[in-house]
């Protein structure tokens, strides 16, 4: 039975700009230790871990001294890599996951797709250019680089908010639950890939 077999990965890369490692449980328990040297994209990936439902450990060495983005980008490859090694053929999962997120005034919606082929649809707009030292701008490079490396159909959609903090941890929080549901076992049809070609790739 696909239960019994851990889902789990370890992926490391080094580049000339970052030094990325991280070990992703898919049937964790939430626990998380981030370090990014991005304060406000470690609260976002703890956040993501525990309404994920991942056990995730991130460690990141990055060129900070220029700016968040290689780091921030680099974050979303390595985590969405992980993703997809974790998920192996993708057999008995749901495939499918939505959550619409209130945070406070804002409220965020992601709908998502293991599909195998990658895109993203962004539609958040920030009118801040910072939350905390974190460019706002970097929440889409995040998702994106993610959603192309996991192999994801995703849609990311702001329906109400004016607060930066509270905009991005709702996206978050979204993608996060809309994860949980997609990546569950489906009791229904254990050893099935979801879908009718047989395989969940491009």
């Amino acid at each position: 039975m696909q239960a019994l077999i851990p889902r789990r990965a370890e992926v490391s890369r080094t580049t000339a700009e970052t030094d990325i490692q991280v070990t992703m449980v898919l049937d964790g328990t939430g626990r998380s230790t981030i370090a990014t040297g991005i304060g406000f994209l470690d609260h976002m990936l703890t956040a993501l871990a525990r309404h994920a439902m991942l056990d995730l450990t991130v460690k990141a060495v990055g060129d900070l001294h220029i700016d968040g983005h290689h780091t921030t980008e680099d974050v979303g490859i390595v985590l969405g890599q992980a993703l997809r090694q974790a998920l192996g053929d993708k057999r008995g999962i749901r495939r499918y996951g939505h959550a619409a997120i209130p945070m406070d005034e804002a409220l965020a919606e992601a709908a998502l797709d293991i599909s195998g082929r990658p895109f993203l649809a962004w539609s958040v707009p920030i009118e801040r250019p910072k939350v905390g030292e974190m460019d706002t701008e970097l929440f889409e490079e995040f998702f994106r680089a993610f959603a192309f490396n996991a192999g994801l159909t995703l849609h990311v959609t702001l329906k109400a908010g004016t607060n930066a903090h509270h905009i991005a941890e709702a996206c978050f929080k979204a993608l996060a639950r809309a994860l949980r549901m997609a990546l569950e076992l489906d009791p229904r049809a254990p050893d099935a890939v979801p879908s009718t070609k047989g395989v969940l790739e491009a």
